[in-house]
């Protein structure tokens, strides 16, 4: 079947194209990007006045599978990933068993090719069950197909294993993703330590938590010339600290979520339970130093970290109740129309951060609209208006503080593969 993309304004930050063109694809292929191109063999799909985009990666999602289906699973999380425009997602290990061998990463991938409708990429442990302890076997994960390590929200505490897992991931040229939290300092918290911490009553997680273990992973980077990457980085400080080492020549690179980009801690005194994540929602003048983070190159890739959960994790008291966003399906609308259309960020800036971004930081051959590339696209509508409605997720977690906001700027259609997966939001049943 041939695919032909008609008179959209093609945006390629990998190969810098910024112009109206169109895309031919055949056998799963992109096989010319070029003005003007006929074929009436092809199904024609007119592109104009969208965005036609290299699809998009999200490089922190949680599928919840295996163990916690009742979550999410690979089926649910995939179809999530395609309403909202991603053709790529990797998934975390922190999974009932996690993924810390071969055998789970290896089915994961079996699953994803059974039930899911996007790329699925798994991202094994650091340390054995998540502990901290004893390294896992990073050519067996490498070999079944993981494209990253991280213990996610388990940080590794000691900075001598830290240092053995880069050392070791290096001989593979695996990112080691960090969850930066000084787990003394963040005990107990439930929302950014400040001002608003204090008037809703609310035990303050603070800055230090996350800036410290920025700093030691920055400084073992340094040591053993070795690739860290931040996870959902959300303080000032830490944008400084990267790129301080940034300019140092430390391998060091990072990721940003919509909603610490786009949700100040004021929010939490509604009490919903929705605002509650994992680090906190923190005060304007940090999220004013991500936004220039985006600008600058600090931050190189937003990402959703979808959280999913069940209701009754998140229906409760507020520090009772689980940390985490449901974020695939409105991560690149609400950027769009946050950021984007307030002029705080460049289209093109945007695109780049889901696509060129990403796969740079994990090393993979995605991101890119190159002749003979997989046939990967994302096509955004940038007037189509719409209400986020949980109730209507794709996802099993409908846990999202965007709920009723009014958004301008979704993905429109999502091609994995040369085949179109999602249209208008709507999943393209087999």
């Amino acid at each position: 079947m041939k695919l032909l993309i008609k008179g959209g304004r093609v945006i390629d930050p990998a190969n810098d194209i910024d112009a109206v063109m169109d895309i031919l694809i055949e056998d799963n292929l992109i096989t010319a990007v070029q003005a003007d191109i006929k074929d009436e063999a092809a199904t024609v799909i007119d592109a104009a006045a969208k965005l036609v985009c290299p699809g998009f990666i999200d490089m922190h999602v949680h599928l919840r599978e295996p163990g916690f289906e009742f979550k999410e699973d690979i089926a649910s999380g995939t179809r999530a990933a395609a309403a909202g425009g991603f053709t790529t997602i990797c998934c975390m290990p922190n999974t009932e068993p996690v993924i810390d061998n071969a055998a789970i990463a290896s089915f994961v991938k079996e699953r994803a090719a059974k039930s899911g409708i996007v790329n699925v990429l798994p991202i094994g442990c650091i340390t054995k069950g998540q502990a901290g302890k004893e390294l896992t076997e990073m050519a067996d994960l490498v070999a079944a197909g993981c494209v990253a390590i991280s213990d996610d929200g388990k940080p590794v505490s000691d900075a001598a294993i830290m240092r053995n897992a880069l050392d070791y991931a290096k001989m593979f040229d695996l990112p080691v993703l960090s969850h930066c939290e000084e787990r003394s300092l963040s005990q107990g918290g439930q929302m950014h330590e400040g001002y608003y911490s204090t008037l809703y009553g609310l035990k303050g997680i603070p800055t230090a938590a996350e800036e410290l273990m920025v700093s030691r992973e920055i400084i073992l980077a340094g040591l053993t010339d070795a690739h860290v990457h931040i996870c959902h980085a959300s303080t000032m400080g830490s944008m400084e600290l990267i790129r301080d080492a940034k300019a140092r020549g430390i391998w060091v690179t990072s990721e940003v979520t919509p909603h610490h980009l786009l949700l100040t801690d004021e929010i939490v005194g509604s009490y919903d339970t929705n605002t509650k994540v994992n680090p906190p929602l923190r005060s304007e003048e940090h999220l004013i130093a991500l936004r220039e983070g985006l600008v600058d190159g600090t931050v190189d890739c937003i990402a959703t970290d979808h959280a999913p959960h069940h209701w009754e994790s998140k229906d409760g008291e507020y520090d009772l109740a689980s940390f985490g966003i449901s974020g695939l399906e409105t991560a690149v609308a609400a950027v769009m129309n946050g950021l984007v259309n307030r002029g705080l960020l460049d289209v093109q800036r945007l695109v780049e951060l889901f696509t060129l971004g990403p796969a740079e930081v994990l090393g993979i051959d995605k991101g890119t609209l190159d002749v003979g590339a997989d046939a990967d696209i994302t096509i955004l509508d940038p007037e189509l208006s719409k209400v986020v409605e949980p109730a209507k997720f794709y996802s099993k977690g409908k846990n999202t503080p965007f709920k009723g906001h009014t958004l301008k700027g979704w993905p429109c259609m999502t091609i994995v593969g040369g085949n179109v997966v999602a249209r208008d939001g709507r999943i393209v049943e087999e």
